[in-house]
Order: structure tokens, then sequence, then C-alpha cells
């Protein structure tokens, strides 16, 4: 990946957005899996475009509509290829479905820093913002098994897919193919991952409180909104002093 290893940093703010354009920044490529990070600026959109392949969408500031253009080659006959096996386009989602609207030709999901959604493929998507967002984009090429509480075209706030629980770490694998995993973990107060090395580069996203990652001999204090990479073969661990939750996206 091409990002700094061995201490904390935030995508938010090393990509901030440029006035009326977009910015793009591919980090990771290979085994079938493209990680890129998108800033955009106020009244800025992606293009609507069609790709054989589900993508995952994470926002780490402002907010955004992922949308389904009224092009889509699949004609909308099949209202389920990004609304829901209802086939309903009010986009009722867990978080706050007041957002989730059709809005002119094209039916819309809103995605607020700290949410989700996974898109399904062959169908055509674009990406817009009013105030401004950044976000990450994961590709994935290849057949990915995917957690059931992860559904394509339902947005999801990643921290709270699962719950605290007293001195213990509870985790839940999201998404998986041969070459990457992405994870959810949460620390109860007083928990942690006793030191290890990673098979693979890690990209993590801290979702929740604070915790401490120690990294080739380091301790770093990491919040919720900031970011931390391990290279592979890094010696790492996470202590919780206090509740943390954060996602893990591993390369295989």
């Amino acid at each position: 990946m091409k990002l700094p290893a061995g201490k904390v940093f935030s995508i938010s703010d090393d990509m901030p957005p440029v006035s009326g354009c977009t910015t793009s920044q591919t980090i990771h490529h290979a085994n079938g899996l493209s990680i890129t990070n998108f800033s955009l600026a106020a009244h800025t959109d992606i293009s609507a475009e069609c790709y054989d392949y589900h993508k995952l969408f994470v926002v780490e500031w402002g907010d955004m509509e992922v949308y389904q253009g009224s092009a889509d080659p699949t004609g909308l006959a099949d209202p389920a290829g990004f609304a829901g096996q209802d086939g309903s386009t009010d986009f009722a989602g867990p978080n706050d479905p007041a957002r989730h609207h059709v809005r002119g030709p094209a039916r819309a999901l809103a995605v607020a820093s700290g949410e989700a959604v996974v898109s399904l493929p062959d169908v055509t998507l674009g990406v817009r913002t009013d105030a401004g967002c950044v976000y990450t984009e994961v590709t994935l090429k290849k057949e990915a098994a995917m957690n059931d509480t992860l559904k394509s075209g339902e947005v999801v706030k990643l921290a709270d897919l699962l719950p605290y629980q007293d001195g213990r770490v509870v985790n839940m694998d999201l998404a998986r193919n041969d070459g990457m995993k992405l994870s959810l973990m949460s620390f109860g107060a007083g928990t942690g991952l006793d030191e290890h090395s990673a098979p693979g580069e890690a990209l993590v996203f801290a979702l929740d409180g604070e915790g401490v990652i120690g990294y080739e001999g380091q301790e770093h204090v990491i919040h919720a909104g900031e970011n931390f990479k391990f290279d592979k073969g890094g010696r790492h661990f996470v202590r919780a002093d206090r509740p943390f939750k954060m996602a893990l996206l591993l390369t295989l």
C-alpha cells in the first residue's frame, strides 16, 4: 500500500478536497484487489459507470450520494440491482431512512462519515456530493464471501455492526476473498491483542473510542477517524485501556 507505515495518520486530513476538483489516489492494486482513496470538493461528482464486480464505499469525512444512473444497461427492470429484494426505491436502511431517497432520474443512497455501502456488479453507479467528502473505494474483482450484515444497497454504520462486551474482544469478518480480508473488532476496556506479525499489509480504520497500537517497539495512541498501516511482517499489538473499535483491511 502506498501509505506510511508505523505512524498514526488520517486519510481525510492527508487528502483535503481541492476546490472544484475530484482527486484520487490508488494505494493498492494487486491480486484482484484495488483500494483507492477519493477526495471530492463541494458540488462535484464521479460520473456513473458500470463494472462487473462489487465495490465497497467507506466514507471518512463529509457525506455523499451513491446514485444509480438512469442509463443502467440492465434497464432498471430489476430494482433489486441496487435497492433491495423487494424492489423498493426508498432505500430504508438502518441509520436514517429519511436520507435515502430518489433524486431526479437516478436513485441515490446518502452515505455519511463512518458509514459504508456495497454495490452489486453490473449496475451503473456514480458518486456525487453537495458539501464535499473523502472516501475509500475497495474493489473486489474476485468473488468474495460477505457477512450477512453487509448487504448490497444498504447503508451501514461500521461501528454499530458489532457490540462491546466487558473483558472481551469481539471479531466480525465482513468480507473475504483470496486477495483480502475485511474485519471489524471491538475491544472491551483492558483487553487487546498480543504482539504478532501481519501475513500481509494491513490498514486500520479507527471507528470508535481510543486504542494503543504497538508497532516495532513503539506505542501509538489512535482515535476514531484516524488510520494506521502495518507492513507485511511488521510486529504489532493492540491494547484498549478503554473501549475501542476498529476495522482492519488486510491484503493476503
